[in-house]
């Protein structure tokens, strides 16, 4: 079971865990290598961490707390936390029944568990959803006040944006094959994470650097993959240079001329060679 960190399309940390292991275990120590690198460039730096539920947990919210950074995570739902929103999911279902459409409303509220497993009270903005004729409550738990940022824009332009990393995961899944994780020790299935790890920053690189302003400039890594990488070509290697011939029906040839002249020109400014 793979622990991804990413920030945007960067990928930061994938550390394979036994998959017996809750969602959260071993977040607290990925997280504090992370934050504690990112500060040492940029010492002022505002910090959120978002998550799903699996990492609401006591121990990761309390290191946050701590040290100063924010956290948004979703929140299981239970009996308790939909009685808080019951006034609001009854609005919510009158309002979807007279116009025959779904319909929401928030609330922020500050929440603390039964059998205090939090060490605190902590603010939860629940979601009241009337939809497709039935309630769709939805909570998340979050170190930012009020004051600092409104439940309905928390909830729908924050969290929700956290899907946005599942795809980041699916084409480091998917598209580069790091889910063969199937040999006998760990150390070898983290070595191939690792492997389809580095694929995927590199394809990142040639996507910011060699693809913008160009048809791929937004493409997935398996697109850049199979439009860009898996085609055939005629390389002749000559003491001075390497030349490269495509077909002339190429689609892709004039963009991946574009890329190799873009990537050769970071090389050189950088000094290294291309």
């Amino acid at each position: 079971m793979p622990l991804y960190v990413f920030c945007g399309r960067h990928l930061l940390a994938a550390k394979l865990r036994p998959a017996r292991m809750e969602a959260a275990a071993g977040a607290v120590q990925e997280v504090a290598r992370i934050v504690a690198q990112i500060r040492r460039r940029w010492p002022h730096v505002r910090i959120l961490l978002r998550a799903d539920s699996g990492f609401a947990r006591e121990e990761l919210m309390a290191w946050c707390e701590a040290n100063g950074v924010y956290f948004l995570f979703g929140l299981q739902k239970n009996d308790r936390l939909i009685a808080e929103m019951a006034s609001e999911l009854a609005r919510a279902e009158a309002q979807s029944r007279r116009t025959g459409k779904p319909a929401r409303s928030f609330k922020s509220f500050m929440w603390a568990t039964v059998r205090g497993s939090w060490s605190r009270r902590r603010r939860v903005v629940g979601k009241a959803e009337f939809t497709n004729g039935e309630a769709n409550p939805r909570f998340v738990v979050t170190s930012l006040t009020r004051a600092e940022c409104k439940p309905k824009y928390l909830y729908e332009k924050l969290y929700c944006a956290r899907g946005e990393m599942e795809n980041r995961i699916k084409e480091c899944q998917l598209d580069l094959y790091a889910d063969r994780t199937s040999t006998a020790t760990m150390r070898a299935n983290q070595l191939r994470l690792w492997l389809a790890s580095f694929a995927y920053v590199l394809l990142c690189a040639v996507r910011r650097i060699g693809l913008h302003h160009t048809p791929f400039a937004n493409a997935s890594c398996g697109t850049i993959r199979l439009k860009l990488l898996k085609i055939g070509a005629l390389v002749r290697v000559s003491v001075r240079r390497i030349k490269i011939a495509m077909a002339s029906s190429c689609p892709a040839a004039e963009v991946w001329g574009c890329a190799a002249v873009r990537l050769n020109a970071a090389a050189s400014a950088r000094g290294s060679p291309a």
